[in-house]
């Protein structure tokens, strides 16, 4: 099984949205068995915490509900999972700190619009001090740069893809 596992702050906004726009892809492409997502936060202000309500807000707006509950990420996070996606430089900074010494981690780490068709690279930024019209940006940025990624893992993992059962 492939595993994903996308970061930001502190769970509750833009790494459960990524979590489930990225499930959403995979169920409507068949490989929601096939693929395993989870998503931590760097800091653990909001562990236990089910996401932000705007957060939910949003995501169920476009057809997804979101019931995870904030985790922080852990040093096992970089041996059991194969690609983990930041939302920011802060939170690429954090993981990077918080990898060292863990054998092949720098190349499971990248930036979440590193795949925007758009603005490859940039940040996702924090909606939480805003509104809804920011937490529906940051959907569409998400949106937007996920499917290219799930493109990516299709491509990476094609004969695994087709050889796993359903």
């Amino acid at each position: 099984m492939i595993k994903v596992l996308f970061v930001c702050l502190g769970n509750i906004c833009r790494s459960p949205m990524a979590e489930g726009i990225f499930k959403k892809l995979l169920k409507e492409e068949g490989l929601e068995n096939k693929v395993m997502v989870d998503s931590a936060g760097t800091g653990s202000w909001h562990i236990g915490e089910l996401p932000d309500r705007r957060t939910r807000q949003t995501a169920e707006k476009h057809g997804i509900l979101l019931n995870s509950r904030a985790r922080q990420i852990h040093r096992e996070d970089f041996e059991i999972f194969d690609y983990i996606l930041v939302a920011d430089r802060s939170n690429l900074r954090d993981v990077e700190r918080l990898a060292q010494g863990c054998p092949h981690a720098k190349s499971k780490i990248m930036l979440i619009r590193a795949f925007d068709p758009i603005a490859p690279q940039s940040e996702v930024p924090d909606p939480y001090y805003g509104d809804l019209s920011d937490f529906e940006e940051v959907y569409q940025i998400l949106d937007r740069s996920l499917r290219p990624f799930l493109d990516f893992i299709k491509k990476e993992h094609s004969e695994l893809l087709q050889e796993m059962p359903s």
